[in-house]
């Protein structure tokens, strides 16, 4: 049996977390962790230093500005820990590293299979069109969503980037009246609105064509599931920075 730790065990997130891992054969939630207090069938705390629980692994998903706190706890008690928070800066995605060489640390922008093997099919379909097709990507989401473009556009703009000869440069909208739009150039564009989940589209113009690949998330459950695949993925390792890639070429 695999137990969890849950961190913003009662946000949306977390409340999806509870319903899927209470299907789990396999696994169940130790102790749940949410700075609201709320009613479960596990203990609950309202900070990761007031649990006294012993656990397998811990499933974050949370705010970006918990996620050192998290990271300085799993590192503490050994524990590996999935990081399924968005929206991370540039000194927290650098603490990752640095955690892993401590304890397990997972991390995806995107914790949704399909959006890592879209990836994946980017990174085998771009060589192919970068000498003739502007290469555009559309992000959207609901209008809570805080941070923009998504994690999730920078994951897909990052798979073109590894596959590129010629770097491209990442323009965020475009907003003047004299642009040239060159081949080297990448845009990635946000949209905001209602109670849009998720959906992302990597868009490929070329000379009297265009291909689109797209990926939408129908429900939050997608990035839950994916989520537990990785915290039974890392319940077992014990240092080291593992990401959906890794998880999907290990199946």
């Amino acid at each position: 049996m695999i137990n969890v730790i849950l961190h913003g065990a009662n946000g949306r997130m977390g409340k999806v977390l509870q319903e899927i891992i209470a299907d789990q054969e396999n696994m169940t939630v130790a102790a749940g962790i949410d700075r609201e207090t709320f009613a479960a069938d596990f203990p609950t705390f309202q900070s990761l230093d007031e649990c006294d629980v012993s656990a397998d692994v811990v499933i974050d998903f949370s705010h970006y500005t918990a996620v050192p706190a998290v990271l300085d706890y799993c590192v503490g008690k050994q524990l590996p820990v999935v990081i399924a928070t968005t929206g991370l800066n540039e000194d927290t995605k650098a603490y990752l590293a640095e955690a892993s060489k401590k304890t397990a640390v997972f991390f995806s922008f995107n914790m949704s299979l399909g959006i890592n093997l879209l990836a994946k099919a980017i990174r085998e379909i771009t060589p192919l069109l970068e000498d003739n097709f502007n290469i555009e990507i559309v992000e959207k989401h609901h209008n809570q969503k805080k941070d923009s473009p998504s994690g999730t556009a920078l994951l897909l703009a990052d798979a073109v980037n590894d596959a590129v000869q010629e770097k491209k440069t990442y323009i965020y909208g475009r907003h003047d009246n004299d642009l040239a739009n060159p081949l080297s150039e990448l845009g990635i564009h946000a949209v905001r609105g209602g109670t849009i989940p998720g959906e992302h589209t990597v868009i490929y113009a070329g000379p009297d064509e265009v291909i689109e690949l797209n990926h939408l998330a129908l429900s939050r459950n997608v990035f839950a599931s994916g989520a537990v695949k990785a915290a039974k993925y890392i319940s077992t390792k014990t240092i080291g920075l593992y990401n959906m890639e890794q998880l999907i070429d290990e199946k």
